[in-house]
């Protein structure tokens, strides 16, 4: 099973931030937000990721060619350029990372994946948000009710789009309101590949709008209601939040 992380966006509200590195690289504590999600993943076995790609996506490749540098000491003889590592890297994760494009939609990043996903069931998240979500739970809710597609569920500010459901089926999916009272999609979502019939790799082809439209008339979309914590990395005040939570070790994604 692949957990396909999307990380191709512009990430404009961080400001200056994303000037220099895209959005899954702003840091929490001394890692990379997008180390954090994986993180999350593997906890519950799951360590076969596909990046999706975009703006700034040489900047990730880079992080994961030298993966191993970036997060352990080392000595370097520069007489032959052989290296010393002194920490084994602890993670067995396998990680695919493919160019989906600088302007393409999220529906589009993942039907340019399609060949890559060889399992009926795969998991797709965003590469800013962090939550405490049992994995194994979410994927056995997917499994339970054999329809196309699962989103979680969370209870976020208001300025997210809102998801409408009557017993776990989505009835209707608003993008943004003024102010929420429900459910928002908070990304860690699986699906099964019948998705893929539903987009296009046309870089217009949206995930939210467009797909998930067609799906939710068709009563293919169950929410899983994650009834703990999700905070997303928005702009540099959600950074700085979780940056404190981190330092005071009240990480609540930190469920490894």
């Amino acid at each position: 099973m692949k957990v396909i992380i999307l990380a191709g966006g512009l990430g404009t509200r961080l400001g200056t931030v994303s000037d220099s590195i895209p959005k899954p690289m702003v840091q929490i504590g001394e890692k990379p937000i997008l180390w954090h999600i994986m993180k999350i993943y593997s906890n519950y076995g799951f360590n076969d990721f596909i990046l999706s790609l975009g703006y700034k996506g040489e900047i990730i490749k880079n992080y994961f060619s030298h993966f191993d540098l970036f997060n352990t000491d080392f000595s370097i003889d520069l007489s032959n350029k052989n290296i010393t590592l002194f920490n084994n890297n602890e993670n067995n994760w396998k990680v695919t990372l493919i160019d989906t494009g600088l302007n393409t939609l999220k529906g589009a990043r993942i039907k340019r994946l399609e060949k890559h996903l060889t399992n009926n069931i795969n998991m797709v998240t965003y590469g800013d948000g962090v939550a405490d979500i049992n994995i194994e739970k979410l994927l056995n809710f997917h499994k339970s009710h054999k329809r196309i597609m699962t989103i979680t569920g969370v209870h976020p500010p208001a300025r997210f789009g809102e998801v409408i459901e009557n017993n776990n089926i989505i009835k209707k999916f608003k993008e943004k309101p003024q102010t929420s009272i429900g459910l928002i999609n908070g990304g860690f979502m699986v699906f099964n590949k019948e998705l893929l019939n539903y987009l296009t790799d046309d870089e217009s082809c949206d995930l939210e709008i467009g797909a998930f439209d067609e799906l939710t008339k068709q009563g293919q979309i169950m929410v899983y209601k994650h009834t703990g914590l999700w905070e997303c990395v928005d702009t540099m005040r959600d950074l700085l939040h979780l940056n404190k939570l981190w330092r005071e070790n009240q990480a609540f994604w930190k469920v490894w």
